[in-house]
């Protein structure tokens, strides 16, 4: 949604205005796109590093993945490949853009 909301996305339906609204909002968008220097220095999606920090997060037990289209879903199952170069440093590079939990 770094771009606005895509055609034919849940956000872009009738009805989900309220998700439109919540998704689309230029301080997270801000911090989304510190991500991408990371994301591209791993080689990977900004989705893939989203959910590689969910499969490292020791207080995550089940990473639950969305897709709407088969290629989606193979994609976001890249994402077992980017979780071992998620090394401290990177793990320290994404709290600095996005802020620390805890």
């Amino acid at each position: 949604y770094n771009d606005g909301i895509p055609t034919g996305s849940r956000a872009a339906l009738k009805g989900y205005e309220w998700l439109a609204e919540s998704i689309v909002d230029p301080a997270k968008i801000a911090k989304v796109r510190q991500l991408i220097p990371i994301a591209r220095d791993l080689d990977c999606t900004l989705a893939q590093l989203a959910l590689a920090w969910c499969i490292k997060n020791p207080h995550v037990s089940t990473v639950i993945t969305g897709a709407t289209r088969p290629e989606q879903v193979t994609e976001n199952m890249k994402a077992q490949d980017v979780a071992p170069r998620l090394t401290a440093e990177v793990l320290s590079r994404i709290d600095a853009a996005v802020g620390a939990a805890g």
